[in-house]
């Protein structure tokens, strides 16, 4: 597959990202959550180390940025700083937002999109690694030594 170019695939995990992303913000309560406050002030400090990771690793990519899995033209390899720690570090410092709020709100429908998101960036993150072996064939040996969220 040649990279630098979205596929329908692409457009399809993007898009079910961008549903799942919309769900969560709606108010929306299934069952309040009895959560000891401590736990509650826990989620927010998950919620903080996410939102750190997370534009860390965006200002490490910088221009390269891309929402489809497929890799850009200009795409390096990142393998320092936030990469060091965790292959997808974006996808983990949003799956660590959503848990965190979630248990901060002691939402069970925020739990269940954040429970949904990482079944899909589980699925998107080995398709989007399937594409950078393509491109980098020293994703293989990063690939064994860094664990794929944190």
């Amino acid at each position: 597959m040649k990279t630098g170019h979205p596929s329908k695939k692409d457009y399809v995990f993007v898009s079910i990202q961008l549903l799942l992303f919309a769900a969560y913000i709606v108010p929306f309560k299934i069952i309040h959550l009895n959560i000891n406050t401590w736990l509650k002030h826990s989620g927010l400090a998950l919620m903080v180390l996410g939102l750190i990771l997370g534009v860390i690793a965006l200002l490490q990519i910088n221009t390269k940025i891309s929402p489809f899995p497929t890799p850009t033209l200009q795409s390096t390899l990142l393998t320092t700083g936030a990469f060091n720690i965790g292959r997808h570090p974006i996808y983990t410092g949003i799956l660590a937002i959503t848990l965190g709020y979630a248990v901060y709100n002691a939402s069970l429908f925020k739990f269940i999109i954040f429970v949904l998101l990482l079944i899909l960036f589980y699925f998107k993150s080995n398709y989007e690694e399937q594409l950078l072996l393509e491109k980098f064939p020293e994703y293989a040996t990063y690939k064994i030594k860094t664990r794929r969220f944190i």
